[in-house]
């Protein structure tokens, strides 16, 4: 119990408590283990994906919406193999995966968090193009940064509500507030999970250390780079104005990557996620 009374579990008790972390569907665990290969077999990729017509449809879906801008649409897998490469099928693929487990979730507006999400995901891409990381990889993380959000309010509800009436889900104390609650944030759940359905570890420790990238005197770049854009997104959600984005500025994270607050800004999507792009997800 903790002083208001509820019931906590420790992180380790909450990711091994059963139905809180979905299992990898069969399919999609066959596609990122191929993925996965040093030589990946395009045919064999291009078959699993059309063996699953809700994994081709949404995979479609994400493909042509805008967060890609093709000039053409793309009407069928092997023309997504194609024209995207596998780093971006590999993302898409974990797009369908996650989106795809977590549906409904009690206190959470599904379409406001993976608007969210989504562009999270797309200021990490860019940022990591500016210090020259690997873009697909900071695209994957961004979009699944705050999945550990979902776990949470699955497994502790009652918890989360509380919280939820005194700290906004998308505020930028949220974390300092579920580690001042439970012990843990969502970072650490959404570490934990991506862990679980054996993700890259460079997504695992990105996912980890985001909201402290310096923690135990190891720096991440790339969790500096998903520090960097939850921030912004965040700053965004909270509908900040000029001088809340220049008092708020984790200046020190981005001093270690080499970027200021205007270039930060500049970074922005010049289309923000619309509601419509959301719905994909959901």
């Amino acid at each position: 119990m903790n002083r208001e009374g509820l019931s906590i579990m420790t992180l380790e008790e909450l990711l091994a408590s059963n139905g809180v972390l979905p299992s990898i569907p069969k399919i999609i665990a066959l596609l990122l283990n191929e993925l996965d290969q040093q030589e990946p077999d395009l045919r064999k990729i291009s078959q699993l994906i059309n063996t699953d017509p809700v994994l081709t449809s949404r995979l479609l879906q994400l493909a042509n919406s805008a967060q890609f801008q093709f000039s053409s649409q793309i009407g069928s897998v092997s023309q997504a193999l194609a024209l995207m490469g596998l780093n971006q099928v590999r993302s898409l693929a974990t797009v369908a995966a996650v989106a795809g487990a977590f549906r409904m979730i009690p206190g959470v507006d599904m379409h406001q968090f993976w608007r969210y999400s989504l562009n999270v995901a797309k200021l990490s891409r860019t940022l990591a193009g500016i210090v020259r990381l690997n873009q697909p990889a900071a695209f994957t993380a961004g979009l699944i940064h705050g999945i550990g959000e979902l776990v949470l309010h699955t497994g502790l509800a009652e918890s989360m509500e509380n919280l939820d009436q005194k700290t906004d889900l998308f505020s930028l104390k949220r974390a300092a507030a579920e580690r001042k609650l439970l012990g843990f944030n969502y970072a650490d759940v959404g570490a934990g999970f991506a862990r679980s359905w054996l993700f890259p570890a460079s997504i695992v420790e990105a996912l980890d250390h985001q909201c402290r990238p310096f923690e135990n005197g190891v720096y991440e770049p790339m969790a500096g780079i998903l520090h960097l854009a939850v921030w912004r997104a965040r700053a965004k959600e909270s509908d900040y104005n000029a001088q809340d984005l220049i008092d708020s500025f984790p200046d020190v994270v981005a001093l270690a990557l080499g970027i200021d607050i205007d270039m930060a800004l500049e970074q922005d999507p010049i289309d923000w996620t619309s509601r419509i792009e959301a719905a994909i997800m959901v």
